[in-house]
């Protein structure tokens, strides 16, 4: 039987990034930026093309991973709006998704703090909203998404397992911690939702806005 860690790696190399995947992910983690891991990006692009989603939030951009995964799975009409306060990083994902050969119409990068950008946002006019960014901030993400998704749309919380901690109650953590383990709490029992907590990357909690 397989390791939990061998299973990981064997499923993050299931499918081969590309080029410009690649040198995102390179771009991204020197800037200490985390990138979802292949398998939680094969997983975004499949969710996006389960609902042929057209309109999708991101919040974290990075230097694109995530977005490149999102833009594979979307409807060829579809516009990706992500979400970073850090410019420079928005500069290096605008430059990755031209590279992948998405003009500019296709991602609307928007630098500025997340739960400030987030109620300029359209209500019900989004099929997918994906959050990988500051844990302290996700029960807020979940709020403003619900009120963003149409009904049938999909949430995605990227990281929710914060490496383990979130599954040891009883340890001492910090507040990005607390606030994962609040977050998943409420998720679970809204029953706007319909919920699982999937064990992708460093756990993906997908929900569906009924």
């Amino acid at each position: 039987m397989s390791t939990p860690a061998g299973a990981a790696a064997y499923a993050d190399g299931y499918l081969a990034e590309d080029d410009a995947c690649g040198e995102a992910r390179a771009l991204g983690t020197a800037a200490g930026a985390h990138p979802i891991s292949a398998a939680g990006g094969a997983a975004l692009s499949v969710l996006a093309a389960t609902i042929s989603a057209r309109a999708v939030v991101e919040i974290g951009t990075g230097a694109g991973v995530s977005g490149l995964y999102l833009l594979r799975g979307m409807a060829g009409d579809g516009t990706l709006t992500t979400i970073d306060v850090d410019p420079e990083l928005q500069r290096s994902a605008r430059r990755t998704f031209l590279a992948a050969g998405y003009g500019p119409g296709r991602a609307r990068l928007i630098n500025g703090m997340a739960l400030e950008v987030l109620p300029r946002l359209t209500d019900g006019g989004y099929d997918l909203v994906v959050a990988d960014a500051v844990p302290a901030e996700y029960p807020g993400y979940l709020a403003e998404a619900i009120r963003l998704l149409r009904p049938g749309g999909v949430l995605v919380l990227e990281g929710v397992l914060d490496g383990g901690r979130v599954a040891e109650p009883g340890a001492e953590h910090g507040p990005g911690t607390a606030a994962l383990r609040e977050t998943a709490a409420l998720v679970r029992d809204d029953e706007r939702l319909l919920s699982a907590l999937l064990p992708v990357a460093d756990g993906m909690l997908c929900a569906v806005r009924r």
